[in-house]
């Protein structure tokens, strides 16, 4: 049931890509994005790579009991739950809510984050050897997704494609792509992968911004706040 009511929740998502794609260019926006000329904000993230990637580290050995992304968003459960192999979320920021417990584990990652303008959502991500993410898009264009490679295997390393491109991860470099194209995920290695997730407004012109603050401010309301109770 609550994987129904959080799927009918993303419907109206729909109407409002058709208005945003006036601003992002529909069919023709890109896959992958320049950093530095789209966000450059960013790259705050990637200077502080080495905290983070000690702050994440330090929470591997508490792997188990990291929630499973089906666990926390059932709406998940098509692409989090489709093979025996674990792909883990630790939350960090879900749309303004904080959790608190998961935030003190990681004080600088965090106040690194809190740097980042019209901050979405972020977490890290950690993929099971031979994990597959399948196919799927992303439901709303108003945010951008950065990637931030932490803990990347070298023998048959991790990749992901997003419509016809394929990224291959590599720790200490970061991307930036949009989410909202078809893209899945292979760890065909024997070793987990870890990247950090953040996602961020898509920066667009007058009126669209407006649009696109006030689609979040709800997306917060229906699902942000649920899933925060998840995280106390």
């Amino acid at each position: 049931m609550k994987k129904f009511l959080f799927n009918l929740s993303l419907l109206p998502l729909k109407g409002v890509n058709t208005i945003l794609d006036l601003a992002v260019g529909g069919k023709r926006r890109p896959v992958f994005l320049d950093i530095d000329e789209t966000l450059p904000r960013l790259r705050l993230i990637d200077q502080h790579y080495s905290e983070i990637r000690e702050e994440m580290l330090k929470l591997l050995p508490e792997k188990d009991g990291i929630p499973r992304y089906h666990d926390l968003d059932a709406g998940q459960t098509d692409i989090s739950a489709n093979t025996d192999h674990d792909w883990k979320v630790f939350m960090l920021f879900a749309m303004g809510e904080k959790p608190q417990a998961n935030r003190a584990k990681c004080p600088r990652t965090c106040a690194a984050l809190d740097q980042i303008p019209d901050l979405f959502q972020a977490f890290f991500s950690i993929l099971d050897p031979g994990k597959h993410v399948p196919a799927h898009c992303g439901p709303y264009r108003g945010y951008l997704r950065y990637h931030l490679g932490l803990q990347v295997p070298d023998r048959d390393a991790p990749s992901i494609r997003v419509k016809d491109q394929i990224y291959t991860w590599k720790e200490g470099e970061s991307v930036l792509f949009d989410d909202s194209w078809d893209h899945e995920v292979h760890n065909r290695s024997d070793q987990i992968r870890v990247v950090l997730i953040v996602d961020v407004l898509r920066p667009m012109p007058h009126p669209f911004q407006q649009v696109n603050r006030a689609v979040t401010a709800v997306i917060r309301q229906v699902y942000a706040k649920g899933l925060a109770k998840k995280l106390t």
